[in-house]
C-alpha cells in the first residue's frame, strides 16, 4: 500500500514539473521593463560622454607658400600634407527632456574637434629661393609658416565637404541607439543655439 501511494506521489511530482516546463517552454514569462530614467539623470547620462567624435576625415593637399624677400628676391616652399579632421558634438551644452518613453535632445551645433597634421606623411616637396639671390638666407620659420597655413586650407576642406553635416546626423544616430538601449522607443533632437566651436 505504501508502495503505491508512493509511486502515485512521486508520479504526480514528475508530471507537475514536466507541466511547469512545457508551460514555461511555450508560454515564456517577459519580464517587465520599468523606465527609472528621469530628465536630470538622462542629460547627465549625455553628458559623460562629453566630446562625441563622430566622423573623421584624413585629407591630403598640396600647400605652396611664397616669402617675398628685401629688397628683392623671394623664397618658396611646397609641401604635401596629410592631415585628421575629427568632427562632432560638445555634450556639455547636451539638454533632455522626458514624456513617457519619448525623449527629446537638445544638441549643439556640430564642429570641428580637432585639425592635425600627421607628420609622418607631412613633407617638404620642394623649397626654393631665386637664384639670383644668394646672399638671402632662407627663412627658418618659413615650413611653420607653410603647416599654420595648411590646417587652415583643411578645415576649409573639411567644412566644404559637409563635416558637420555628417558630424550632426551621426551624433544624433549614436544617441538615438544609445537611449533606445535604456528603453526609450521615440527620440527626437532640437539643434540647439549655441555657437560652434571652432
Amino acid at each position: 500500500m505504501w508502495k503505491t501511494i508512493k509511486f502515485y506521489f512521486v508520479t504526480i511530482i514528475i508530471i507537475g514539473l514536466a507541466g511547469l516546463a512545457l508551460y514555461y517552454r511555450y508560454f515564456p514569462q517577459r519580464a517587465v521593463v520599468s523606465r527609472t530614467a528621469d530628465a536630470p539623470a538622462l542629460v547627465w547620462q549625455i553628458q559623460q560622454l562629453q566630446d562625441l567624435v563622430t566622423v573623421r576625415y584624413n585629407i591630403q593637399k598640396v600647400i605652396g607658400l611664397k616669402e617675398q624677400k628685401v629688397p628683392f628676391g623671394n623664397e618658396q616652399v611646397l609641401m604635401l600634407v596629410q592631415a585628421k579632421v575629427l568632427g562632432g558634438v560638445n555634450l556639455a551644452f547636451a539638454t533632455a527632456n522626458r514624456t513617457g518613453n519619448t525623449a527629446v535632445i537638445g544638441l549643439p551645433p556640430a564642429s570641428i574637434l580637432d585639425v592635425a597634421l600627421d607628420d609622418k606623411e607631412t613633407k617638404v616637396w620642394d623649397r626654393t629661393k631665386t637664384w639670383w639671390t644668394p646672399w638671402v638666407s632662407l627663412n627658418p620659420d618659413l615650413e611653420q609658416s607653410a603647416r599654420r597655413a595648411a590646417l587652415e586650407d583643411v578645415r576649409l576642406a573639411a567644412e566644404q565637404m559637409g563635416i558637420y553635416s555628417n558630424a550632426q546626423n551621426n551624433a544624433e544616430k549614436t544617441i538615438r541607439n544609445f537611449l533606445q538601449t535604456m528603453g526609450f522607443d521615440h527620440v527626437t533632437f532640437i539643434t540647439s543655439s549655441v555657437n560652434r566651436r571652432n
